[in-house]
């Protein structure tokens, strides 16, 4: 079920900072993009760590569920290098991700700054956008690298993209496919967006929920 409410718009009225994750939330959970890089961080951990196909999808989830991201986990835990981990996990296919002209278009009608957060890489980012036909929606893309390599969920992370923007949360809006990510932007002041399928019950840190963010969208502007 989309969020559809008449007085939508005043709730976001103030808002003049609208921050966008990538990963299933602007494009939909159907392309399959992160079982790609599951993948990718399997047979790289398989190879860099020695341990099995197994074992490396078990630390994989148990580094995201502890660190916030698998790189999180191989650099506190391993050391391992993170640049090549981010250049190896995100050389997958795009080729299936088809332009999305009406969310383009929602998107570039917001008013204020617009920018997207990964805790991706940015030229990975880059190239997601580019096949949705999203770049020129956009004023900034901003990856892990440049919240230093520390990723969403941490507040630490949130505070150096934002500084880094001149972004102030307090006229900000957040918008997420993965609820645990929307805590911290919430407790800053921001409007918090959960984007995906509908769910029973929302955490007290999530505002609003749609399962169609070009619908949501485009009742802001």
């Amino acid at each position: 079920m989309t969020a559809l409410l008449t007085d939508i718009a005043a709730e976001f009225a103030h808002v003049r900072a609208w921050v966008f994750d990538l990963d299933n939330t602007l494009y939909p959970p159907e392309a399959r993009l992160f079982s790609q890089i599951e993948v990718k961080m399997r047979d790289w951990m398989v190879a860099r760590l020695g341990v099995d196909a197994a074992e490396a999808d078990r630390l994989r989830a148990d580094y995201w569920a502890r660190h916030g991201t698998t790189l999180a986990g191989l650099m506190a835990e391993h050391g391992l290098p993170a640049d090549e981990f981010l250049v190896n996990v995100h050389d997958i296919d795009l080729s299936h991700l088809d332009a999305d002209p009406a969310l383009a278009r929602a998107i570039a009608a917001l008013p204020g700054r617009r920018i997207v957060y990964t805790n991706g890489s940015e030229p990975y980012a880059r190239r997601v956008l580019a096949a949705r036909g999203l770049t020129g929606a956009f004023d900034a893309v901003y990856g892990v690298e440049h919240a230093g390599l520390v990723p969403k969920p941490q507040r630490a992370a949130f505070e150096a993209v934002f500084a880094l923007d001149g972004l102030a949360p307090e006229q900000g809006a957040m918008f997420e496919d993965d609820p645990r990510n929307l805590a911290v932007p919430h407790a800053m002041g921001m409007r918090t967006v959960l984007v995906g399928p509908p769910q029973d019950s929302l955490a007290d840190h999530i505002h609003h929920h749609t399962d169609d963010l070009s619908g949501f969208v485009s009742q802001l502007a």
